[in-house]
């Protein structure tokens, strides 16, 4: 099954696909894109009323959108996700790869993780963002450009993370990114974001609030910038390698305020 194709006449506006959307990093990216005029398809997996709210705060905008349901790790319904914005407005020209999923545990801890564990992870965060990207590409392909960005992570760079198994997913990810923006050229750019401790809900699966607002002031005492990461932060990032970085593919973008700078091992 491959993306519909001519169903209708193209909007007159640019599209722009984000999965993982109802919530944290994607809502924010869902939210600038529609501040700068795109329409924007709002993927979501489980969290249905979030992606109805992210998509009228979008409509506020003046923009139009599609809230579609649709587990990454599920290739059928990738093919979907881009059929249906495909038959909303016959184009497709940014992807926002932002679905993740983690499991918290220490990494010294060797049986904190199983073998499901990993494959669920790498389902979503790896294979996930390539199916994403193959169902979307005939479509990129065919209009002579698109743009891909994926969200990684710094956990990518240092191995430090929720867990041993997000890190390497992530690290995995970033491979990905290089290797199709090598293959899917010179239409279809490919870029990555690699956010380090951003303030988001992502942290209370693992964490009480207590120790992630002791992490939070943490983090904006160390790093150069001196303040924390927030999802607006990464969604301009991600904005501009969609949409402004017309020179740049097989980019791995830290967004960290710096934290590489302040941390021995990045």
């Amino acid at each position: 099954m491959t993306p519909a194709r001519n169903t209708i006449e193209a909007s007159d506006r640019p599209v722009a696909l984000i999965t993982g959307a109802s919530s944290g990093i994607g809502r924010a990216t869902a939210l600038h894109f529609a501040r700068a005029r795109w329409n924007v398809a709002i993927n979501y997996s489980s969290s249905a009323v979030a992606a109805d709210e992210v998509a009228r705060d979008c409509k506020r905008a003046g923009v139009e959108t599609l809230v579609c349901q649709a587990d990454v790790a599920d290739d059928v319904s990738c093919r979907r996700l881009a059929a249906e914005t495909m038959a909303r407005w016959g184009r497709i020209d940014v992807l926002v790869n932002n679905a993740g999923v983690t499991t918290f545990a220490p990494a010294d801890d060797l049986e904190a993780l199983t073998a499901f564990d990993f494959q669920k992870i790498f389902s979503v965060n790896v294979v996930g963002a390539y199916q994403m990207i193959r169902a979307v590409a005939p479509a990129m392909k065919d209009a002579g450009r698109g743009s891909v960005v994926n969200t990684s992570s710094f956990a990518a760079l240092t191995g430090f993370g929720s867990s041993s198994a997000y890190a390497a997913s992530k690290g995995a990810l970033n491979t990905l990114t290089l290797s199709l923006a090598r293959a899917l050229s010179p239409e279809i750019r490919v870029n990555a974001v690699c956010p380090s401790f951003v303030d988001t809900d992502w942290h209370k699966d693992g964490m009480d609030s207590a120790a992630i607002e002791k992490n939070l002031k943490a983090f904006a005492k160390v790093v150069p910038l001196a303040e924390v990461t927030t999802p607006e932060h990464v969604a301009e990032a991600i904005f501009w390698l969609a949409t402004g970085a017309r020179h740049v593919t097989g980019e791995l973008l830290r967004v960290d305020a710096g934290a590489h700078l302040a941390h021995p091992m990045a």
